[in-house]
């Protein structure tokens, strides 16, 4: 290892980056790099903005664009001091798509579609406490705490730790699936000895099981945690409350929820329903559905 990159990850560990974040943006300069057969200290500000360019050229996914360039920023920022490079490194635009969604009967549908306990358990439980992925498999059994009906979850996003509250169904199912399969330290235990499951596992499991349900959509494990937020919101919970179950650190994240709930969209009032009234119907707008 190169005392650059050392310190790079020193930079990283001192702020108190996740393994993960510390592991891409370490990639990010290893690429650069290599895209240049140079050292990245030598390079300008101009060659930078053209990696990004051909990066974008590449058709590389948004989320895996903005990684990299935060990567670089961080990197020229703390670790090389050059401010003349940071400004030339510009996120891309993050494209406004909305989070697929489960009706209700789809959610079951998808846990009846699972074949052992294992993978029920794993969908169930993320859907009830509104888990991200890297959460979900890091949960341990020290984490339920069922004398107070509640969820630890540790160094979530933005390394902050957070509760959820913890439902007494999802309690019994939990202990049939401890009896059943005694995981230990790890609820959802890997293959290998003292290891949870992987995310590629997860991600497995979940293609699994959405390809047998044939529901039509395109679902992920975060599918889950979008509706869990959105299933809340339509149940009547705040947006403040469900903010904190998710985790996250600006309201305006979780009020985009409100673009998908199908109860906030049936308030809207039904213009053909207005244009189609009896002649003879006094002319007035259409008013809110309450």
């Amino acid at each position: 290892m190169t005392p650059l990159r050392q310190r790079l990850i020193d930079d990283l560990r001192l702020r108190n980056y996740s393994p993960r974040t510390i592991q891409a943006y370490v990639a990010a300069v290893v690429k650069l790099t290599r895209h240049f057969r140079s050292a990245p200290e030598q390079l300008t500000p101009e060659q930078v903005r053209q990696f990004q360019l051909q990066l974008v050229a590449q058709r590389v996914s948004f989320s895996h664009l903005n990684q990299v360039t935060s990567g670089l920023r961080f990197f020229y920022a703390v670790t090389l001091g050059r401010p003349d490079v940071v400004h030339k490194i510009a996120y891309g635009k993050r494209p406004k798509k909305l989070p697929t969604i489960l009706a209700p009967h789809e959610v079951t549908r998808l846990f009846d579609a699972a074949t052992n306990d294992r993978d029920r358990t794993l969908l169930r439980t993320d859907y009830a406490l509104g888990l991200r992925l890297s959460e979900l498999v890091a949960l341990r059994l020290e984490d339920i705490d069922a004398a107070r009906g509640l969820v630890v979850v540790r160094q979530g996003k933005g390394a902050k730790d957070r509760l959820v509250p913890l439902s007494p169904r999802l309690l019994e199912e939990l202990r049939a699936y401890w009896r059943r399969y005694r995981p230990r330290p790890w609820l959802f235990a890997g293959a290998r000895p003292n290891c949870h499951l992987s995310i590629g596992g997860v991600h497995r499991v979940v293609r699994r099981v959405a390809q047998r349900a044939g529901l039509g959509k395109t679902i992920s494990l975060h599918t889950l945690r979008h509706s869990f937020a959105t299933h809340l919101l339509e149940a009547g919970c705040d947006l403040l409350t469900i903010q904190r179950l998710l985790g996250h650190k600006e309201l305006k994240t979780t009020a985009r929820y409100l673009h998908v709930s199908a109860q906030q969209l049936g308030r809207a009032p039904s213009l053909l329903d207005w244009v189609a009234r009896p002649p003879s119907t006094p002319a007035s707008p259409p008013e809110e559905r309450p």
